[in-house]
This record gives C-alpha cells, structure tokens and sequence, in this order.
C-alpha cells in the first residue's frame, strides 16, 4: 500500500494566467517546519489506524488480522520505543 500526501505551495490562479506574472516563493528554511509537521501528523494516523484497527474477514473468506497490542508493546519495549 503506498499512502502519498501532495499539496502545493503555488499561487492560486498562476495557470491560468493570460500573461506573465510575479510568483512569491517562501524561501525552504521557513517552509521545512510545515513538511516536518505534515510527516509527523501522517506517521501518527498510521499508527492509530494500526492499532485501531480489528479483525476483518472479506469477500472470498480473505481475513485480516489486527496487531495483537501485548505483543506491539513487547517489541516496543525491546527497542526502546516506550518504556
């Protein structure tokens, strides 16, 4: 599964200009904090998703299983993710 989040830094209605026009740019120091941000936000419903997430059985008997939490804790614990 590949999980993607795009948006864009553009002007609004540059595109479909009939002539040339300025753009303002924001420099990359001042715009990182917001990719660093968004990144976290995506990792962390991620994460929620997974941990929420239950048994399901589909169509043709396709089953998935959710994480079982005493063992997810255990690896967590074994690599000092939590405590």
């Amino acid at each position: 599964m590949l999980t993607t989040l795009t948006f864009s830094t553009a002007n609004p209605n540059v595109a479909f200009a009939d002539k040339k026009v300025d753009v303002d740019m924001l420099p990359n120091w001042m715009i990182s904090p917001l990719f660093e941000a968004t990144v976290q936000a995506v990792e962390e419903a991620i994460i929620n998703a997974l941990c929420a997430a239950e048994d399901l059985e589909g169509i043709n008997d396709n089953k998935v299983w959710a994480l079982p939490h005493d063992r997810l804790i255990q690896i967590m614990k074994k690599y000092n993710r939590i405590n």
